[in-house]
């Protein structure tokens, strides 16, 4: 499960709205908006960095040396041991985890979704998130096993495409050795860039 909030963009689009429509739309003057910032609260079960930042530029097939669209999105890993300080300075964040955590350790016993239901039980007893879970109970079990489902899928998914890309190479360097370029074999193996091009020039890609 990752740390979201559905109505976020939503949100923010209506903030920004505001702040624009409530001035004059076509005027000459400068509409002064405040500065964004966008955050990702991660905690997933894959090994992760503490904090790190991520670029929307780090996606595009090519980069030119002016960019005209940038986006920097502060990645924080909210997982039991990492940015614990400031976890415990937001109540909500800091329960959010709790419950996460006690949801895994259900989940060590009995199937996905009956974890989530005992997790929300325990943490409406102990006061984690009560009042929110006992308003929302049937959203956030559906929005949990979404995500569950979800990131089981990308994990599938990034599994397969690990498995295609040994697959390819490893049809890229018989096809060398069979026309005798055992220099090129070696030349792959150190550069990853030229490994590209000769699966580029086998059609492999």
């Amino acid at each position: 499960m990752n740390y979201h909030n559905e109505q976020a963009e939503g949100i923010f689009r209506n903030i920004y709205m505001a702040y624009v429509f409530g001035d004059n739309l076509y005027r000459r003057k400068l509409i002064k908006i405040p500065e964004p910032r966008f955050v990702v609260f991660y905690n997933g079960t894959d090994k992760m960095p503490e904090q790190s930042v991520l670029r929307l530029s780090d996606a595009y097939e090519s980069k030119s040396e002016e960019l005209d669209l940038e986006l920097r999105i502060r990645f924080i890993n909210i997982n039991p041991g990492y940015n614990e300080e400031m976890v415990e300075k937001s109540p909500t964040l800091y329960q959010y985890v709790k419950f996460v955590d006690i949801v895994r350790k259900y989940q060590q016993e009995m199937s996905f979704p009956e974890a989530v239901e005992k997790a929300i039980d325990e943490c409406i007893k102990k006061g984690i998130l009560a009042e929110f879970l006992r308003k929302n109970r049937a959203e956030v079990l559906r929005v949990s096993i979404f995500e569950y489902d979800e990131e089981e899928h990308m994990r599938q998914e990034r599994e397969e495409s690990r498995q295609e890309g040994i697959e390819q190479v490893n049809d890229l360097y018989d096809k060398l050795h069979d026309l005798n370029r055992e220099e090129d074999i070696w030349k792959a193996i150190k550069d990853v860039e030229y490994r590209k091009k000769l699966l580029e020039e086998f059609h492999l890609d």
